[in-house]
């Protein structure tokens, strides 16, 4: 059943969102009395049906509502640095929503050789992907921060905090965290961090982490350990 957005759901009667009416009404060419389904991406899901197939203004009859729907007991942030080619971060942040994800922040490191996005057309990204996978909990987006702000910002954080990155004695994901509990996990860019990143991050109680013998691309290790940590918790 398709799933889409509203602003407030508290009511027997909501409206889509303007973006989504056009999609449901124009693109999905959906009329009144078909079935849909309905989020305020705040974890509120609505089984509903069309009562008036308006692309402006769509209205739906809430028949059921599912509360704190797929609410995770734990909560995974991914502080990444962009890709040099915005594609890649931007596949990243879409597959990402889908397996499980509550926070993406960017990373400015010294490395880094893109230091802004597109952030209006990452959270269609992330609205697209979170509507796709069928979860009312809209992941939060934040744009580029410098890495050692970050990580003096969440110096006294208590999650299992991870740095991955790929000098140096590490442990493996495995190794370092325990299910259930909150993960913050830094990626860095391609040329990874630089050794005084590290050190900072080191000394704001990040565990350094591996993920494995290859040498992966940021996207790829991003995505890596967003499945690792969503299969360890499954």
């Amino acid at each position: 059943m398709q799933l889409f957005f509203a602003d407030t759901l508290d009511l027997d009667l909501c409206t889509l969102t303007p973006t989504d009416s056009h999609h449901c009404v124009k693109v999905m060419r959906m009329r009144a009395g078909d079935a849909v389904r309905v989020t305020d991406g705040r974890g509120l899901l609505c089984d509903g049906h069309i009562t008036i197939a308006d692309s402006n203004a769509c209205q739906v009859a809430i028949d059921v509502r599912h509360e704190a729907y797929g609410l995770r007991q734990w909560r995974l942030h991914i502080a990444v640095a962009p890709t040099k080619n915005a594609d890649r971060i931007e596949w990243f942040v879409e597959k990402a929503v889908e397996v499980g994800v509550d926070t993406v922040t960017l990373l400015v490191c010294d490395h880094s050789e893109r230091t802004t996005l597109k952030m209006e057309r990452l959270e269609k990204i992330v609205g697209s992907a979170m509507k796709q996978s069928i979860k009312a909990y809209r992941p939060q987006l934040h744009n580029a921060v410098a890495m050692r702000d970050f990580v003096e910002a969440y110096s006294r954080d208590g999650s299992c905090k991870l740095i991955c990155h790929c000098d140096g004695d590490r442990q493996t994901l495995g190794g370092c965290y325990t299910p259930g509990r909150d993960a913050l996990v830094l990626i860095g860019p391609e040329g990874d961090f630089s050794h005084e990143e590290i050190a900072a991050a080191l000394q704001a109680g990040f565990v350094p982490v591996t993920l494995g013998e290859s040498r992966l691309r940021t996207e790829t290790a991003a995505l890596y350990a967003t499945v690792a940590l969503n299969l360890m918790n499954t």
